[in-house]
């Protein structure tokens, strides 16, 4: 069993994992950190932007680079956890040959989708003047300012996939539900469970009948929108992946959210605005949620809100409809009924408005002070980079950044200075390391693997050794473009038996509890699986002289059983056997692996070890089979 990392990102991770035959891959998340190299791509033509010292790239490729770890054309299943982590899904399935199938719950691909959607839509309708190439030449790239000149095969970047692209991937995905056991060619069966993270967000047991791998990804066990995390079912796992953490483990949700709120209306009621960059799923939701309980006590009821994304519509739909993938006290609402976010009443009420793009119906409705929502968390395409642009002059306005995955500080880079205040508030309600260390405890895996960034302390606060992983074995840890031999071994494989098979068995009692019976069969191997079936019966001979010799020759080896001997050979007594049969002067020697009786006389040897007998006499079979016989006196056969 091998498990190959071909990400180094461990909140967005990409392993593929061999398995009985069978090859997995394990997410297939998208590192836009990448795109923090390049320039913002504003929605309308900005000098400022352009004529930047040392920020000369303005390009759509960003993306991916490809792995020559695995031949991802071999990959039979691909497994996905979360709509984050199956952002570079068609890469995979539209340019490397893959044939085989998806699995994702139903919020996971729909929510996905609007994703791919956006970032598509940010990056199509921003046309490019021009496109740069020529600096992935390697000569050129070193020439270039850092992190640029140390990326590694940038040659290999990728644009940004199409629509098109992105529905031919989603057609090759099969949706599952919780707790589904999908068979996987006979060998592994695979079953997804609740991780509790996000709508449909989900962990995946992969197990045959002696072996269990879990496979832990982006999980939370705080009570937010999703279902609860299903521990339970992690129990008894021989190989746990462990994977996704908390990007901020330092920082409590709670706190950050309480700090998002008290800021956003420190801001407004100064008459100022608070843009929000953000994934159009996800901690929006929350975030909305705690506004609405949060706005009328702090007086900004008269506040617009703005959630401006070309799937805004959809997203805030699709999170009324998938009730069944909710917590248990939001689907309790929906049979009252009663939507299970209060951002509809918000919409009801007009306090908060929805919008696919700054134009249109937004410029007619814009007033200010405001709140907007919008992507993308990057700032290097969308519509926040239109408001960065609009609103960074000024120190009455305010951003606020929730989502961990970017270092705000770049993000901010291309824009300074800035006038405007930047509050950072990230929100990840993924598992720490405590909770990493309590849940380990209580499903006690015999081995965990993860990736090496959680086997230490940050570099940052290398004196923090409680923000690193802590259990008993250690952790294994990998890397990218690591290869790692997973430390178990199969060692049992389940075989059935055909009935009639069962019924010709005739077990014998070796000790207390014990029954063994010999079988004579054909093993039969279709599809991994085994079943013994009965062998083919020999032809009936015809007559006489030639029916002897037939039998002789349509009997198989199989079927002339030689009987199977257990027990040992006590030498006291069985001297004492030979004794009473006549035989004299016997010597009895001990040796490392059993004793050796000499029958001197006879000019005869009888070695007994542990698992075998010999009995070594000169030419005499008559005294070989006598001799033979006193010692199974002493053996069970059967």
């Amino acid at each position: 069993m091998k498990l190959y990392c071909l990400s180094g990102h461990p909140t967005l991770p990409c392993n593929v994992l061999k398995f009985k035959s069978t090859t997995i891959m394990l997410d297939c998340g998208l590192d836009m950190t990448s795109t923090l190299n390049f320039l913002p791509l504003p929605l309308v033509q900005s000098p400022r932007l352009s004529n930047l010292p040392g920020w000369s790239l303005k390009d759509g490729n960003a993306f991916l680079d490809k792995t020559e770890l695995i031949d991802l054309s071999t990959v039979d299943v691909i497994l996905i956890s979360n709509y984050h982590c199956m952002m570079a899904l068609p890469y995979i399935t539209e340019h490397t040959g893959f044939t085989g199938t998806v699995y994702a719950t139903e919020p996971t691909v729909q929510i996905g989708r609007l994703l791919m959607e956006e970032l598509v839509n940010f990056i199509e309708r921003v046309p490019k003047a021009q496109s740069a190439s020529l600096w992935k030449n390697k000569d050129i790239q070193r020439l270039l300012p850092s992190p640029l000149k140390d990326a590694v095969e940038v040659s290999t970047w990728r644009r940004c996939y199409t629509m098109q692209e992105v529905n031919s991937a989603l057609s090759k995905i099969q949706l599952v539900g919780y707790s589904q056991k999908i068979e996987l060619f006979g060998a592994v069966q695979v079953t997804p469970l609740s991780s509790g993270y996000a709508l449909g967000s989900s962990n995946w047991i992969i197990q045959s009948h002696y072996e269990k791998v879990s496979y832990v990804s982006g999980s939370s066990l705080l009570t937010t929108h999703p279902q609860p995390m299903d521990q339970a079912s992690l129990k008894n796992s021989d190989v746990l992946v462990l994977t996704g953490l908390t990007q901020i483990p330092t920082a409590n949700p709670d706190g950050m959210v309480g700090e998002f709120c008290s800021n956003l209306a420190l801001t407004v009621r100064n008459g100022g605005n608070v843009l929000v960059p953000c994934y159009p799923s996800g901690v929006i939701y929350d975030l909305l949620e705690c506004l609405y309980q949060y706005i009328d006590s702090a007086g900004l009821s008269n506040i617009p809100f703005y959630f401006i994304s070309p799937v805004a519509n959809s997203s805030l739909e699709f999170s009324q409809i998938f009730a069944e993938w909710l917590c248990h006290n939001k689907q309790s609402k929906v049979y009252l009924p009663e939507p299970p976010f209060p951002h509809a009443e918000l919409i009801q009420t007009n306090k908060l408005k929805h919008y696919p793009s700054i134009h249109g119906d937004f410029s007619n409705d814009f007033r200010q002070p405001c709140v907007v929502f919008t992507g993308h968390p990057s700032l290097r395409f969308g519509d926040v980079v239109h408001f960065m642009e609009l609103w960074g002059k000024s120190s009455l306005n305010t951003v606020i950044f929730t989502e961990p995955d970017f270092s705000y500080l770049e993000a901010l880079a291309p824009y300074q200075p800035l006038a405007m205040k930047c509050i950072y508030c990230p929100i990840d309600t993924r598992l720490n390391f405590i909770q990493v260390s309590k849940l380990l405890k209580e499903v006690q895996p015999l081995h965990v693997v993860c990736p090496e960034q959680y086997t230490q302390p940050p570099p940052a606060q290398s004196h923090r050794m409680d923000l690193m992983i802590d259990c008993q074995p250690p952790a294994m840890s990998y890397r990218r473009a690591d290869v790692l031999a997973l430390p178990f071994k199969r060692r049992y494989e389940k075989i059935e038996i055909m009935p009639e098979l069962a019924d010709s068995l005739v077990p014998m009692e070796i000790k207390p509890g014990i029954s063994l019976a010999t079988v004579s069969a054909v093993l039969h191997t279709k599809d991994n699986k085994h079943v013994l079936q009965p062998p083919p019966r020999p032809a009936q001979p015809t007559s006489g002289k030639k029916r002897k010799q037939r039998v002789s020759e349509d009997v198989p080896d199989c079927q002339v059983l030689k009987p199977l001997l257990s027990g040992s050979i006590p030498v006291e007594q069985f001297v004492q056997t030979l004794e009473k049969h006549g035989f004299s002067d016997i010597k009895v020697e001990d040796t490392a692996k059993g004793h050796i009786v000499l029958l001197q006389e006879a000019e005869t040897l009888i070695q007994i070890e542990e698992d075998s007998t010999h009995i070594i006499c000169d030419n005499d079979e008559m005294l070989r089979v006598r001799l033979r016989d006193l010692v199974l006196k002493f053996l069970q056969k059967f």
